[in-house]
Protein backbone atom coordinates (compact mmCIF):
# COMPACT_ATOMS: atom_id res chain seq x y z
CA UNK A 1 0.00 0.00 0.00
CA UNK A 2 1.12 3.55 -0.73
CA UNK A 3 2.22 6.02 1.90
CA UNK A 4 -0.43 8.00 3.71
CA UNK A 5 -1.82 11.14 2.10
CA UNK A 6 -2.05 14.17 4.39
CA UNK A 7 -4.35 17.18 4.09
CA UNK A 8 -4.19 20.15 6.47
CA UNK A 9 -5.94 23.34 7.47
CA UNK A 10 -5.46 26.02 10.11
CA UNK A 11 -8.77 27.11 11.59
CA UNK A 12 -9.23 30.47 13.31
CA UNK A 13 -10.83 28.96 16.42
CA UNK A 14 -9.71 27.29 19.63
CA UNK A 15 -9.19 23.52 19.73
CA UNK A 16 -12.31 22.88 21.85
CA UNK A 17 -14.59 24.44 19.22
CA UNK A 18 -12.72 22.79 16.34
CA UNK A 19 -12.93 19.34 18.00
CA UNK A 20 -16.65 19.82 18.70
CA UNK A 21 -17.44 20.95 15.15
CA UNK A 22 -15.40 18.08 13.69
CA UNK A 23 -16.94 15.33 15.83
CA UNK A 24 -20.53 16.42 16.58
CA UNK A 25 -23.04 14.91 14.09
CA UNK A 26 -25.13 18.13 14.12
CA UNK A 27 -22.10 19.96 12.74
CA UNK A 28 -20.76 17.14 10.54
CA UNK A 29 -23.88 17.29 8.36
CA UNK A 30 -23.19 20.99 7.71
CA UNK A 31 -19.65 20.62 6.28
CA UNK A 32 -18.91 17.00 5.31
CA UNK A 33 -18.92 17.33 1.51
CA UNK A 34 -16.35 18.44 -1.04
CA UNK A 35 -18.58 20.48 -3.33
CA UNK A 36 -21.71 22.67 -2.94
CA UNK A 37 -23.63 20.26 -5.21
CA UNK A 38 -23.23 17.57 -2.52
CA UNK A 39 -24.68 17.18 0.96
CA UNK A 40 -24.34 15.09 4.10
CA UNK A 41 -27.96 14.43 5.11
CA UNK A 42 -27.09 12.26 8.12
CA UNK A 43 -24.22 11.43 10.43
CA UNK A 44 -23.73 9.51 13.66
CA UNK A 45 -20.65 9.35 15.82
CA UNK A 46 -20.10 7.01 18.78
CA UNK A 47 -16.86 8.68 19.86
CA UNK A 48 -15.19 5.88 21.84
CA UNK A 49 -12.67 3.15 21.06
CA UNK A 50 -14.65 0.50 19.18
CA UNK A 51 -17.40 3.06 18.46
CA UNK A 52 -18.70 3.63 14.95
CA UNK A 53 -18.66 6.78 12.83
CA UNK A 54 -21.10 6.91 9.91
CA UNK A 55 -22.00 9.64 7.43
CA UNK A 56 -24.19 9.61 4.34
CA UNK A 57 -22.78 11.64 1.48
CA UNK A 58 -24.81 12.26 -1.65
CA UNK A 59 -25.30 14.53 -4.62
CA UNK A 60 -28.15 17.00 -4.03
CA UNK A 61 -29.73 15.95 -7.33
CA UNK A 62 -29.92 12.34 -6.10
CA UNK A 63 -27.69 11.01 -8.90
CA UNK A 64 -25.11 9.40 -6.60
CA UNK A 65 -24.43 8.76 -2.93
CA UNK A 66 -22.49 6.56 -0.55
CA UNK A 67 -22.12 5.73 3.12
CA UNK A 68 -18.81 6.47 4.81
CA UNK A 69 -18.17 4.32 7.88
CA UNK A 70 -15.32 3.70 10.26
CA UNK A 71 -14.56 2.27 13.72
CA UNK A 72 -12.40 4.17 16.23
CA UNK A 73 -9.09 2.57 17.22
CA UNK A 74 -7.70 5.34 19.43
CA UNK A 75 -8.97 8.62 20.87
CA UNK A 76 -7.06 11.30 22.75
CA UNK A 77 -9.92 13.63 23.63
CA UNK A 78 -9.46 17.08 22.13
CA UNK A 79 -6.11 16.12 20.54
CA UNK A 80 -6.36 13.26 18.05
CA UNK A 81 -8.15 10.14 16.95
CA UNK A 82 -7.53 7.19 14.67
CA UNK A 83 -10.10 5.05 12.88
CA UNK A 84 -10.24 2.15 10.46
CA UNK A 85 -12.58 1.95 7.46
CA UNK A 86 -14.26 -1.36 6.47
CA UNK A 87 -11.63 -1.99 3.76
CA UNK A 88 -8.83 -1.80 6.36
CA UNK A 89 -7.55 1.65 5.47
CA UNK A 90 -6.72 3.86 8.45
CA UNK A 91 -7.09 7.57 9.12
CA UNK A 92 -5.34 9.69 11.78
CA UNK A 93 -6.68 13.16 12.65
CA UNK A 94 -4.61 15.54 14.81
CA UNK A 95 -5.64 18.87 16.36
CA UNK A 96 -2.93 21.29 17.58
CA UNK A 97 -3.88 24.66 19.05
CA UNK A 98 -1.49 27.60 18.97
CA UNK A 99 -2.34 31.20 19.77
CA UNK A 100 -6.10 30.80 19.30
CA UNK A 101 -5.82 28.89 16.04
CA UNK A 102 -6.07 25.14 15.57
CA UNK A 103 -4.08 23.24 12.99
CA UNK A 104 -5.80 20.06 11.76
CA UNK A 105 -3.91 17.29 9.96
CA UNK A 106 -5.78 14.38 8.39
CA UNK A 107 -3.54 11.51 7.24
CA UNK A 108 -5.21 8.65 5.39
CA UNK A 109 -4.34 5.47 3.52
CA UNK A 110 -5.26 5.93 -0.14
CA UNK A 111 -7.62 3.56 -1.89
CA UNK A 112 -6.63 2.01 -5.22
CA UNK A 113 -9.59 2.96 -7.47
CA UNK A 114 -8.78 6.66 -7.96
CA UNK A 115 -5.53 8.60 -8.51
CA UNK A 116 -3.92 9.79 -5.27
CA UNK A 117 -4.03 13.43 -6.46
CA UNK A 118 -7.81 13.13 -6.87
CA UNK A 119 -8.19 11.59 -3.41
CA UNK A 120 -6.05 14.30 -1.83
CA UNK A 121 -8.03 17.04 -3.61
CA UNK A 122 -11.34 15.57 -2.42
CA UNK A 123 -10.28 15.20 1.21
CA UNK A 124 -8.71 18.69 1.15
CA UNK A 125 -11.94 20.17 -0.26
CA UNK A 126 -13.91 18.60 2.61
CA UNK A 127 -11.40 19.94 5.15
CA UNK A 128 -11.56 23.40 3.52
CA UNK A 129 -15.36 23.26 3.77
CA UNK A 130 -14.98 22.33 7.46
CA UNK A 131 -12.69 25.36 8.00
CA UNK A 132 -15.16 27.70 6.29
CA UNK A 133 -18.12 26.34 8.28
CA UNK A 134 -16.29 26.43 11.63
CA UNK A 135 -14.97 29.95 11.17
CA UNK A 136 -18.36 31.35 10.13
CA UNK A 137 -20.45 29.77 12.92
Amino acid sequence: MSQKITVSATINADAKKVWNYYTNPENITQWNFADPSWQCPSASNDMKVGGKYAARMEAKDGSFGFDFEAVYDEIKDGESFKYTMPDGRQVQVDFKEKEGQTHVDVAFDPENQNPEEMQKAGWQAILDNFKKYTESN
